[in-house]
């Protein structure tokens, strides 16, 4: 059961059939871009797979930059539900972020996708430009946290500002998720990851990444 940030029970939302129809085009059109590509794919495809009309798809989205909008906000919902809170003890939040890259390197249409859009959206005028500085600059924020955090546990902490060492780390996710999308074969994605925050005093261990990947993680909402 869940809770809410009081503590209280929280009721689980009833959808209506509307919105339950939504949801279900957002879900398919994720796994569709992330198969076949955004540019690969009309709005007509998604509604014909979703078995209905494209005036039917167009009652739920004003449009396919709607719909992708939808996706991301979905793609990063989902994430997060499995992000420990920032009270989590430091080696499970960073085991989150490991099978966060983990589940990427086993899906590798997601990571195309992100990056492709991602590499688009830093137009002002691009529909998921502002999507992206959201979820850069929250991340960067629970990161920061993370190593604050973490350089406070060790004796002789690395002589890196929190911040820096947040920024730094997002920019290697990024570089290295496009790596592995040109070297698909070369699967060294998660053992880079892990070699970095050896270098910053941090072990993450497989069973804290187990853990993280469960779903068993204290849960927090938005990403």
């Amino acid at each position: 059961m869940t809770t809410s940030p009081e503590g209280r029970p929280a009721q689980r939302e009833r959808l209506s059939k509307g919105e339950r129809t939504k949801q279900r085009i957002v879900e398919l059109a994720l796994e569709t871009f992330a198969t076949s590509g955004f540019n690969a794919v009309s709005l007509r495809d998604i509604a014909t797979q979703a078995g209905m009309t494209h005036a039917g798809l167009l009652h739920h989205f004003d449009g396919k930059k709607d719909l992708l909008a939808q996706v991301l906000s979905y793609r990063d919902r989902r994430d997060r539900a499995q992000m420990p809170d920032r009270s989590a003890p430091v080696a499970e939040r960073f085991a989150w972020l490991v099978s966060i890259v983990e589940r990427n390197v086993a899906a590798p249409g997601g990571s195309s996708l992100y990056a492709t859009l991602s590499g688009e959206a830093v137009r002002p005028d691009h529909p998921a430009h502002d999507h992206f500085v959201a979820r850069f600059r929250y991340l960067q924020s629970y990161l920061a946290d993370a190593f604050e955090d973490a350089f406070a546990e060790q004796a002789d902490p690395p002589p890196i500002a929190p911040a820096q060492a947040a920024r730094q780390l997002l920019a290697l996710l990024d570089g290295l998720q496009l790596h592995a999308l040109y070297e698909p074969d070369e699967h060294t994605m998660i053992p880079d990851v892990i070699a970095s925050l050896n270098t910053l005093g941090i072990t993450v261990r497989p069973r804290d990444v187990a853990h993280a990947t469960s779903g068993d993680a204290p849960t927090t909402d938005g990403a």
